[in-house]
């Protein structure tokens, strides 16, 4: 996979600004499919920075009921998967 496949955005809320100045943690929303190797080295390559380690958070959607004509089914909407990645000391990713 592509590095512009595995990182969707850089989540910014209040939380994630608080890792970030505080412990050098930035919080990217990845694709679904991709392992913390392959994450590390998308956030290495784009933005040429040393990673020390990388935690990742699978969060579930909420469910939505969708309707048809022959059955009312749900599925699940929002889901995501978000991945923190610590850098080394000295290295920094411009947000602004």
């Amino acid at each position: 996979m592509e590095n512009f496949g595995i990182l969707k955005e850089i989540l910014l809320t209040e939380k994630s600004n608080a890792l970030l100045s505080d412990k050098r943690q930035y919080v990217f929303v990845v694709d679904q499919k991709t392992n913390k190797g392959q994450i590390a080295r998308a956030v290495e390559k784009t933005f040429n920075v040393k990673v020390v380690r990388v935690n990742v958070v699978n969060c579930c959607g909420r469910p939505k009921r969708v309707r048809s004509k022959s059955s009312h089914r749900y599925t699940l909407v929002g889901k995501k998967k978000k991945a923190i990645v610590v850098l080394k000391d000295g290295y920094k990713i411009d947000v602004a």
